[in-house]
């Protein structure tokens, strides 16, 4: 250690022992951090709601598995309460299903298609949709419930 030589106010020499310089600062400050994490994790919680299609359907319930999905976005097509068949959110009408699913078909990879329907919506109706899906090249449907319904299996209650 160094010993330094200071003049002080009124003209006297006095002598400091010590380090005359301050040192570095060795640790890292975690609160910018933390700060930036807890925005981006409420930015994803308020988001993530929006992430799913948007019409507005009940499903019904089951007690089914949950299917494996693809890295191509699956083609959701969907039977509103009202009778009304949607491709992906864009209202379509029943004669140009078949026309417009052929297409859609052409320029995909994969023949998956997901088929929302509310529960109110007669069986038949149904089938004529997954009619029109096999017609226009897609068969492998996959239907699409909530989960939390009953299992019909008396030991799995």
């Amino acid at each position: 250690m160094g010993a330094a030589v200071q003049q002080g106010d009124n003209g006297e020499r006095r002598r400091r022992r010590g380090r005359g310089r301050a040192r570095p600062m060795s640790e890292i400050n975690v609160t910018p951090f933390v700060d930036v994490m807890l925005v981006l994790l409420i930015i994803f919680m308020v988001a993530a709601p929006l992430l799913t299609v948007g019409v507005p359907v009940q499903l019904p319930k089951t007690a089914a598995n949950a299917l494996p999905s693809d890295s191509e976005e699956p083609l959701t097509v969907t039977i509103t309460a009202s009778g009304e068949v949607q491709i992906q959110t864009t209202p379509t009408d029943r004669s140009e299903l078949v026309n417009k699913l052929r297409a859609i078909s052409a320029e995909r990879d994969s023949d998956r298609v997901f088929l929302r329907a509310d529960g109110s919506i007669p069986y038949e109706s149904v089938m004529q949709v997954m009619g029109a899906l096999n017609a226009g090249g897609f068969s492998n449907v996959g239907l699409v419930t909530d989960v939390g319904g009953p299992t019909l299996d008396a030991d799995r209650q």
